[in-house]
């Protein structure tokens, strides 16, 4: 799969990139005779500032390869990136007591042409891994309503970098397997249908064992491209085989111990601000500073939740919150936008109810609702509940209708069953941006 060198390729082009401008600033600022000497000197001091921008693109989701360079969402991401990278390299500097540098002009200058450097190789980037790097040429065994959503989803993922190359739609077509597999180039093959004839299935892959080619099920080929695992085509069996909590004690242990030791920091640093937060919702509306609701966690035990107050009091029915909720206040909303609102969840965290990374906590009435919808709805109740998520970084809004509440049980399952450091690292950086960003509801 070509998805994962594409991604250390442009990481590389990038990091080239940084290495570039910053010769290209001293080649700017300084003498030709001295060129080499400036440097040796400033290039160990911005390894630091290439770290930074390097995470700033990545948390801003700049190796997404779905994105077209040419976008004005693209340009905007990288417009940002440009801003936040050249704030926290200024403030390195001058805060790095070990280094007389302070490039003022050099940083901007290294910024703007970084910014350039960077749109033009990832222009030229993208072109050059769209043809140079054809795409993995695609086989899928069955016709049916599994097919329709993993070509939907191989629409959205173009960066995924397949191509449907044959579709086998009846079990009679299984003796053509190998032909097509030779002649049509396939590398891939995913089973989405066994056409009730299992043991035929299996007899015609193992006979395209010599052709290399990589053979998956439906859930594994579409849990892969999407980052969701598709409920509908899961039983009983698929928890047994992929969620081996046993080997997750280290990490649950070590995941315990950082969520304390992060609530605690963030309790006693934004301490001092409860109070200023306090005082403008208490000014701008009517009611309690902090809003508290009962939500189901983990082996479902009841906790009360406790957020920042972003809503008026007068005429709340608790209903689900809408798009342009008149019910929030202005401070409410910013408040959301920037997630501040959930800044008191880290004493729900110090208490041991919730993580900083799991699926949202539901309220029981929801849940109980949803589980005589949703098969194995509960199952996102074997961990904690966290105050952000794998879904709540997927770029999408998920309400409380039945179809939503499917999609992120697909992001909560992904979550399960992958957790780890590195995901948690990811989530993390990512729901940063989003609040840096303000995207918040």
């Amino acid at each position: 799969m070509f998805y994962n060198f594409k991604k250390t390729i442009l990481f590389i082009g990038d990091l080239g990139c940084l290495h570039l401008a910053l010769f290209a600033t001293l080649a700017l600022r300084y003498p030709q005779p001295l060129l080499g000497r400036y440097w040796q000197s400033h290039w160990p001091l911005f390894w630091p500032v290439f770290i930074i921008w390097l995470l700033i693109i990545y948390i801003n989701d700049l190796y997404n390869l779905n994105w077209r360079v040419i976008s004005r969402r693209f340009l905007g991401a990288a417009a940002s990136v440009t801003i936040m990278s050249g704030i926290l390299s200024a403030l390195y500097f001058y805060l790095t007591a070990n280094t007389n540098i302070a490039p003022k002009t050099n940083l901007l200058i290294f910024s703007v042409i970084f910014l350039i450097l960077f749109l033009a190789w990832r222009r030229l980037g993208q072109a050059a891994l769209h043809s140079l790097l054809l795409k993995e040429n695609l086989g899928i065994i069955g016709l049916n309503d599994r097919s329709e959503k993993l070509l939907a989803e191989l629409r959205s993922h173009p960066g995924a970098g397949y191509q449907i190359a044959w579709t086998c739609e009846t079990s009679e077509g299984l003796s053509a397997l190998a032909d097509n597999i030779k002649r049509k180039n396939i590398h891939t093959v995913v089973v989405c249908d066994d056409f009730g004839a299992r043991g035929q299935i299996s007899a015609a892959l193992f006979a395209c064992l010599a052709y290399k080619v990589d053979f998956f099920n439906y859930p594994d080929f579409y849990e892969m491209i999407s980052g969701k695992v598709p409920v509908e085509a899961i039983g009983q069996n698929w928890f047994l085989e992929n969620l081996q909590e046993g080997q997750k004690n280290y990490f649950n242990f070590f995941k315990q111990i950082l969520d304390f030791s992060l609530a605690l920091f963030i309790l006693a640093v934004s301490l001092p601000f409860w109070p200023i937060i306090a005082l403008i919702i208490k000014i701008e509306s009517r009611g309690p500073v902090f809003f508290r609701q009962t939500r189901v966690g983990k082996e479902e035990k009841n906790f009360s939740i406790i957020k920042f107050r972003t809503m008026r009091e007068e005429n709340n029915d608790r209903s689900l919150t809408t798009d342009n909720d008149a019910r929030i206040t202005r401070f409410g909303s910013f408040l959301r936008r920037t997630r501040l609102d959930e800044v008191p969840q880290v004493l729900n965290i110090l208490a041991g109810e919730m993580s900083f990374i799991g699926p949202r906590p539901e309220r029981p009435e929801i849940i109980a609702e949803l589980e005589r919808q949703i098969p194995f709805y509960k199952t996102r109740l074997l961990i904690k509940p966290g105050l952000t998520g794998w879904d709540q970084i997927s770029g999408r809004y998920h309400s409380a209708s039945l179809a939503d509440s499917l999609e992120k049980l697909q992001y909560d399952l992904f979550y399960l069953k992958r957790r780890s450091i590195y995901l948690d690292i990811s989530i993390t950086l990512k729901t940063i941006a989003t609040m840096l960003s303000q995207a918040g509801r």
